[in-house]
């Protein structure tokens, strides 16, 4: 894998994406990629400067009027061929991807790649259903019809764990809709994002459509939000930030989409499957080394099942390889830095005061002293207002407080300001619909945790933000509704005038 991809070589040219060619950047700054399993530097480039987004958002701006002039089928067919050149590419971009984040390639090349060339295909499909109210004679004297219209300039902020997934679940549904995108990726992760919108030009997009600054959040990412001539911003990463997001956009009166954080419940009832609740929860807490805002953080299990739950996940977490990123049989790799993996074990230390560590808790040595790895980890005994039940932690580490009644288990589940996933374990109908039900969170799931699909929107409750990525759902943050109305009398003086002049 990865035979003859030279990343240095590759991106010559800079690791801006504008008008579809790559550009140097002009901030005088310069960012490494690290391949966080070695420390070692991948790729060094020049960041974006407000003058890059200005070019940028220029270049989008003049893309848009032909790029939503097209109809629905050419737009569809231009995906269709993108989703093609994604395929096509399916190995470097695993590579890339594995490179730039430490996943395991397992991952890269069975979930993120073939995610995306997934969630590609169906917004080439999606494209072709943009639809309004049917026309109709609401008033009795006028013919009503409704239009669905693309809003400009899409001004994308996406994050580290996820990168090359995020730019499609930012770019594609606003490209599908007619509009045009400025993507501001994780300046320590802008590889994939570069590929994608290489991609999309090969496939035939065209120039403007599809455009990528690499810069770092207080001067390209901040310019970018306030821009005014961007029309909408969306926005995936922290609550913290994207408050100062909210803040900047709001205070343009644009258009704002927002998936922040999350610390999902994972809740088992006594009657669930204890060995499928332990196979989900290690799967689900550890998945992406739990850089991931669904990742199952907080597991509450039914006093009868807590023992045995506790002692089945630390059996199953012991047994998780840690490895290179790029050897298939590694289950985990590293954090996205040394930076993010010590603020995961502060976490972890820090509760050890209050709290016992089953299993975990550290970084291996040996031959992976060098990168940013830390061992899966559990913890039992916290109390439900610590620290390390409430942070959002984003690292391998799953806690588990027991819970009695199924009241009580829901209330626990609810007990945080995040909301946007969760998932209910149980043989009963009636307890898994209750679950369904009451779960304040944008996903449920019951009897599994963690998958997604192309067909269903993904979005949050309260400090997890709002608006929908994936599915049609999304096009209604990225279209703007306009009520068109026939006067069908052709008469002059309508009996309403005489609100204004006149009488009956």
């Amino acid at each position: 894998m990865g035979n003859g991809f030279q990343v240095q070589e590759r991106f010559a040219a800079g690791a801006q994406y504008i008008g579809g060619r790559l550009r140097p950047g002009t901030s005088g700054r310069h960012q490494d990629v690290v391949n966080p399993a070695t420390g070692e530097t991948v790729y060094r480039y020049e960041l974006a400067g407000t003058a890059d987004v200005d070019a940028a958002v220029a270049a989008a701006r003049e893309a848009f009027p032909g790029w939503s002039g097209l109809t629905p089928g050419e737009r569809s067919q231009a995906l269709h061929r993108f989703a093609a050149v994604l395929d096509e590419r399916a190995e470097d971009f695993a590579y890339a991807e594995s490179l730039q984040c430490g996943k395991p390639v397992k991952l890269s090349t069975e979930f993120d790649v073939p995610g995306t060339v997934d969630n590609t295909a169906f917004f080439a499909g999606a494209a072709r259903h943009l639809e309004g109210k049917s026309a109709g004679e609401y008033s009795g004297d006028h013919t009503s019809y409704v239009r669905r219209e693309a809003l400009g300039v899409i001004g994308s902020v996406a994050p580290w764990n996820y990168p090359l997934q995020m730019a499609a679940w930012k770019i594609l549904p606003a490209v599908a809709a007619g509009n045009t995108v400025v993507l501001k990726p994780a300046e320590i992760t802008p590889l994939t994002s570069l590929m994608f919108a290489q991609a999309a030009t090969e496939a035939g997009i065209p120039d403007g459509v599809v455009n990528i600054v690499s810069g770092a959040g207080q001067d390209a990412g901040e310019h970018l939000v306030g821009h005014p001539d961007v029309a909408m911003i969306s926005f995936t990463g922290s609550t913290a930030v994207g408050k100062r997001v909210a803040a900047l956009a709001t205070g343009s009166v644009k258009r704002l989409h927002l998936e922040l954080g999350g610390k999902a419940p994972f809740l088992v009832f006594d009657d669930a499957d204890l060995d499928a609740a332990i196979q989900g929860a290690v799967a689900g807490s550890l998945i992406n080394t739990g850089q991931d805002c669904t990742a199952a953080t907080r597991a509450y299990v039914q006093r009868p099942l807590h023992d045995a739950f506790v002692s089945g996940v630390a059996a199953l977490m012991e047994s998780v390889r840690l490895g290179d990123p790029f050897d298939p049989s590694t289950d985990l790799g590293p954090l996205i830095s040394h930076q993010q993996r010590d603020r995961v074990a502060g976490f972890v230390d820090r509760a050890r005061a209050h709290a016992t560590v089953v299993t975990g808790g550290e970084a291996p040595g040996g031959v992976l002293a060098d990168g940013a790895y830390y061992r899966p980890t559990l913890i039992t005994d916290a109390a439900q207002d610590s620290e390390i039940v409430g942070a959002e932690i984003f690292g391998p580490v799953l806690v588990v407080l027991p819970f009695d009644s199924d009241d009580e288990g829901i209330r626990l589940a609810n007990d945080t300001p995040y909301g946007l996933a969760a998932s209910a374990w149980s043989t009963g109908l009636y307890r898994a619909n209750r679950a369904t039900r009451e779960l304040r969170a944008g996903c449920v799931w019951i009897n599994d945790h963690i998958p997604i699909i192309s067909e269903m929107p993904h979005g949050g409750y309260g400090a997890s933000g709002f608006g929908k990525d994936m599915s049609s759902y999304s096009f209604e943050e990225y279209t703007q509704v306009k009520h068109v109305m026939y006067d069908n009398t052709a008469v002059a003086r309508k009996d309403w005038h005489r609100t204004v002049f006149g009488d009956r």
